[in-house]
């Protein structure tokens, strides 16, 4: 059911999804040029709305067995040091609910929607940039690596330079305002999107990574017009293998 969902889904693909490259997007609120690249907030406010960012990619070829991806991403600040209202994790002062990622994109009408609802994943925020070999890490910077996968046996074919929706991160206003709040809301930051790996079955020996850009593979929070992203951050190695770990 899962194959017949997909390639029923690539049928139906619009001029506006079909694309002449692989390549990656992400940009606010929705996919590629049908969302926003630069996202301003008053930060008056710690309720409403939240922000979502969302990572899209067209795949340089057709896959016969699509099971999940990878991504990596990283944020820079203006700032010296990263501001606490960018600082998510355990012991960070927006601590471990004002960021989550989303696979779930069956209200999406701009791109396609790969995971039909089946998608596992999680992801990795690391304040102070990546701690890899050759990854750029600094007090300015944070670094987010994601990955999800659908069920082992329910793997489909993805068409080639059609554009797909990925993840989507959430973030919310939370602790913005008010007592214990966060700083630096205000502070412009750069968001890259470095590269999205697809993954299939190890048998394929086809896990293609995409790292050009289709519109853009970055975004900004409260810059200026014409700001552009500071240099991105080397890639990561990934492997199918690390995908599957989703279900240990």
């Amino acid at each position: 059911m899962k194959k017949l969902l997909i390639v029923s889904a690539l049928l139906a693909v619009s001029a506006s999804t079909a694309l002449a490259q692989s390549g990656v997007n992400l940009s606010w609120s929705d996919c590629g040029g049908f969302g926003a690249h630069n996202v301003t907030f008053a930060c008056n406010t710690s309720t409403g709305a939240g922000f979502g960012m969302v990572a899209s990619f067209a795949a340089p070829g057709p896959l016969d067995a699509f099971l999940g991806m990878s991504g990596q991403l990283d944020l820079r600040s203006q700032t010296t040091q990263l501001p606490d209202w960018w600082s998510h994790g355990t012991g960070f002062c927006r601590g471990t609910t004002a960021l989550s990622a989303s696979f779930d994109f069956s209200t999406g009408v701009n791109c396609l929607d790969p995971w039909l609802g089946q998608a596992v994943g999680g992801y990795l925020y690391q304040v102070g940039g990546s701690p890899s070999p050759g990854g750029l890490a600094g007090p300015d910077r944070a670094n987010l690596l994601v990955q999800c996968a659908i069920p082992l046996g329910t793997e489909g074919p993805l068409d080639a330079d059609v554009e797909f929706y990925g993840v989507r991160f959430n973030i919310t206003r939370a602790k913005t305002t008010g007592a214990g709040n966060c700083t630096g809301c205000t502070v412009p930051v750069c968001v890259v999107l470095n590269e999205i790996q697809l993954f299939q079955p190890d048998a394929l020996n086809n896990n293609p990574k995409i790292s050009t850009p289709l519109v853009s593979n970055f975004l900004t929070w409260q810059a200026s017009p014409g700001v552009d992203c500071p240099a991105a951050t080397p890639t990561h190695k990934s492997s199918w293998g690390q995908v599957k770990s989703l279900y240990r």
